[in-house]
């Protein structure tokens, strides 16, 4: 199916509005008998209004089609200055090319404007040479009004408007990178209190599932009491750090307020607490060994803590899916080296763990170490003593981590 032919684009409304205006005002020009010369006698009076209306169709174009606009002013101011010259045909021409330089395309807005300075010159100096006098200056002078004037003011204001385009981008291109900042900020931010709010709490919410459970199968009153007391005690425990963690959330502006956060040294208490959090009958036994030299340098925050809340998930997922036995944590350093954080525990093949999960505890490490730039690997491996389930951690303590994320 051929295409339709492509129609020009229509005039703007201002610049209908100066055409009407131009060729009224030429008219009324003519009719009061206002023509500047008559070059050519004996030519009808009714000429100049030929290059007249030519003149105000050049300035339906100005906006739209620059290009085929001047041209056409051109021969029309021509045919204006041969047929009895209208005031209001040659202002026209000065907006057309005017128009020109501002609405046209960069190389023409480049070369108008030097074209005008060189038939400027010419138009000043060929009257001199011809007639030697004084007076002939004034053809230049009233050519570079006509011809020079326009084309630059065209080419300050479209330098004008072409820098204030640029810094339209540039504040649009600032306010995006703006808004990107913000997003991945809140995303950080979001991603850093899921990681606070899982580690706190999973660990007494997996203890009270687990006692839950054991309540509800035990025959043995004493076994049930012993349950529910720790149920309790967990609950009271993941009460307690929710409490302090919507504390710091609300306080976030204060910096005075307290923000304590765990560290290693804490890991016996951490240990300890597992123990009694285990089902009865679990059989499952905590270890620590702890073989960083007794003179090293203390730990930076954010490693200590990510070490700490390691520990802390990987003895969260030996109470919910370990087998009976025995469950080891490791930390180790060697001189100018990261730090190495070891959690075994027996692994269960079992369908069906003792407490829900969601798997966003490993996500979560994951995350941590990332944070830090060090590597994390958590999966069984197969050993002397049969298949294990093993966390392997080990964070750089070089500046290369982030800032400090809890």
């Amino acid at each position: 199916m051929p295409s339709r032919p492509r129609l020009p684009p229509r005039p703007h409304r201002d610049d209908v509005l100066i055409s009407l205006g131009g060729l009224l005002g030429g008219v009324v020009l003519w009719a009061l008998g206002l023509v500047s010369n008559d070059w050519f006698p004996g030519l009808p009076d009714a000429l100049p209004l030929v290059p007249l209306t030519v003149m105000a169709g050049a300035e339906l174009l100005r906006r739209t089609a620059p290009g085929f606009a001047l041209p056409l002013a051109t021969a029309a101011l021509a045919a204006d200055q041969a047929s009895g010259s209208l005031i209001a045909t040659v202002l026209m021409f000065t907006d057309v090319l005017y128009a020109a330089v501002v609405y046209g395309t960069y190389r023409a807005a480049r070369l108008i404007p030097q074209a005008t300075v060189h038939l400027t010159v010419v138009a000043t100096v060929v009257p001199v040479v011809i007639f030697r006098t004084a007076v002939s200056l004034l053809i230049g002078v009233a050519f570079g009004l006509v011809v020079l004037t326009p084309a630059w003011t065209g080419w300050i204001i479209r330098g004008h408007r072409d820098t204030a385009a640029t810094e339209r981008l540039r504040a649009e291109q600032t306010a995006l990178l703006a808004e990107l900042d913000r997003r991945e900020a809140v995303t950080a931010e979001r991603a850093r209190m899921a990681r606070e709010l899982h580690d706190l709490v999973a660990n007494h919410l997996s203890a009270i599932a687990i006692h839950s459970t054991a309540a509800l199968s035990l025959g043995d009153p004493a076994g049930t009491d012993r349950a529910l007391g720790v149920i309790r005690e967990n609950s009271v425990r993941g009460l307690a750090e929710m409490r302090r963690l919507i504390g710091l959330l609300r306080d976030a502006g204060n910096e005075d307020a307290p923000a304590a956060a765990p560290t290693l040294d804490a890991l016996d208490t951490l240990l300890e607490q597992t123990r009694t959090t285990t089902a009865p009958g679990d059989g499952q036994e905590f270890v620590l060994c702890d073989e960083r030299p007794a003179d090293a340098a203390p730990l930076p925050a954010p490693v200590e803590l990510a070490a700490y809340r390691i520990v802390q998930e990987s003895l969260t997922n030996a109470l919910k899916h370990a087998a009976p036995g025995r469950v080891d944590v490791t930390l180790a350093q060697v001189p100018g080296g990261p730090l190495e954080v070891g959690v075994i525990s027996p692994y269960d093949e079992g369908p069906v763990p003792r407490a829900p999960g969601s798997g966003t505890g490993l996500i979560g490490m994951r995350e941590r170490v990332s944070l830090l730039g060090g590597t994390l690997d958590a999966g069984p491996v197969t050993g002397p003593s049969g298949t294990v389930w093993r966390v392997r951690a080990a964070l750089p303590l070089g500046d290369g981590g982030a800032a400090p994320q809890p």
